[in-house]
């Protein structure tokens, strides 16, 4: 008999780009898509980050380049599309979070976090598919959600809405592009820790509530997501989309 064949997890020969590349899970993800043979694309605000991390993937063997891209600076994201071949993958994790409770939040706060978290996604999204329905392109969105798109949590109302609105725009995107053979999927982590969080663990009350909630009993590391974005990159996750890797320990189990 003739066994069927893995899909390649390989990424030869692809073009990928990543918001908010510069640290974390944004770095991280960067790193994998190079490491699995894609020539990726490092954006974020700050250009001296990302082309540091740019540059330490070159030197490891891989092919990478930054740019300054503000993705909040929406005719900014449009020309940036339009201005390069169309990319195979996208990694939409650029985002912000303002943990406080729910009467505490302020306008500005919502502002910041929504406009970030929702409106930059979606329309960073929106004009990677552009490109690939201008040439014809098949490929993955992949968008960094959260745990907290799936549940609730204390002093999280504003982060809660902003990922589960990616969640809901994640599910639609799929819909439309479908026809165009795009993927749209999510990636809900639990608490990683990144520089962005790293300070919430030096409180020693709240580590201990997450790893209550965290089943298998650690807190997660950016190499825990870069397998999820290497999948959903990769022709092994080609019937899968409008979908979310859970990867948060069983948090959302309980």
């Amino acid at each position: 008999m003739t066994l069927p064949v893995t899909p390649s997890f390989r990424l030869d020969g692809r073009r990928a780009v990543v918001t908010g590349a510069g640290r974390g899970i944004g770095l991280a993800s960067a790193a994998a898509l190079a490491e699995a043979g894609a020539h990726v694309m490092l954006v974020a605000r700050s250009l001296d980050e990302v082309a540091a991390v740019a540059a330490d993937i070159v030197a490891a063997g891989g092919q990478a380049e930054a740019a300054r891209l503000d993705v909040s600076e929406l005719a900014a994201v449009a020309a940036f599309f339009a201005q390069r071949p169309a990319f195979d993958v996208l990694v939409n994790n650029a985002g912000t979070n303002r943990p406080k409770p729910m009467t505490e939040v302020s306008e500005a706060d919502y502002d910041a976090v929504i406009d970030l978290n929702v409106k930059a996604a979606f329309f960073v999204a929106q004009a990677a598919a552009r490109r690939m329905i201008e040439t014809g392109l098949a490929g993955s969105l992949i968008h960094i959600g959260s745990q907290m798109g799936h549940v609730g949590g204390v002093n999280r109302s504003l982060y809660c809405a902003s990922k589960w609105a990616l969640e809901g725009m994640s599910k639609a995107f799929a819909l439309d592009l479908a026809a165009h053979r795009i993927r749209s999927n999510t990636i809900a982590p639990t608490f990683i820790e990144t520089p962005l969080t790293r300070p919430f663990f030096a409180d020693a009350a709240f580590a201990a509530s997450v790893l209550a909630k965290i089943k298998l009993g650690r807190i997660g590391q950016v190499t825990d997501i870069m397998g999820a974005v290497l999948f959903l990159a990769s022709d092994a996750a080609a019937l899968m989309t409008g979908s979310s890797v859970v990867v948060d320990g069983g948090w959302t189990a309980d």
